[in-house]
């Protein structure tokens, strides 16, 4: 049976509207912490140019196998094993990342790892999409952020909606300069960045 995600139903098509310009130019796109696999299938069909690459902890390789066995979709790519902790990831030069609410489910040690894996595997000229949360200036967004966060810290006290300005200093020690701040629906953020000039 398929693992279905609600936030990425009512997320997908929000994301989808962003990334079909963000992305027309691409041809190869890791996606970190594929999750269920919804979005990589949803993206998959929408942007049938791009080699979509799942990844993957192993333990939630099943439900992305369910996810793309269904769709047949020749352009998306069985998960590979990634723990963005691991300093080599499995992955070759891809010319745009995607990843979608995973900075503020891990621990802050591990969002510093994951950037540090986006500059090894990101080509020059590449785009990085980020969708999730925010904080700015050390502030919440809305009530409803604050209150996620208090229920992300009685989950596990490591992880927290980020800041802002601390994203983007992980994304400048990689070379990326920010390109788009976009806001989206239930105060998520879409941040974009290129690497290079």
């Amino acid at each position: 049976m398929r693992p279905t995600s609600e936030s990425c139903l009512r997320n997908q098509d929000p994301i989808l509207e962003q990334l079909l310009p963000l992305f027309a130019d691409r041809e190869r796109v890791l996606e970190i912490a594929s999750g269920t696999g919804q979005h990589a299938v949803h993206f998959g069909r929408a942007m049938p140019h791009l080699h979509w690459q799942t990844s993957e902890l192993a333990a939630n390789h099943a439900g992305i196998h369910a996810w793309l066995d269904e769709a047949a979709l020749a352009n998306v790519l069985p998960p590979v094993h990634l723990d963005v902790n691991e300093s080599n990831w499995p992955v070759a030069t891809v010319d745009a990342v995607f990843n979608a609410n995973t900075a503020h489910i891990v621990s802050w040690p591990a969002v510093q790892s994951m950037f540090a894996g986006i500059g090894q595997v990101l080509a020059e000229g590449g785009v990085l999409a980020l969708y999730g949360p925010f904080n700015y200036n050390g502030a919440f967004t809305s009530d409803s952020n604050a209150r996620f966060e208090q229920w992300l810290k009685n989950r596990d006290p490591q992880s927290g909606i980020r800041d802002f300005e601390a994203i983007c200093e992980l994304a400048a020690q990689q070379g990326l300069q920010l390109q788009d701040d976009i806001a989206m629906p239930a105060n998520n953020r879409l941040l974009v960045w290129r690497r290079g000039s």
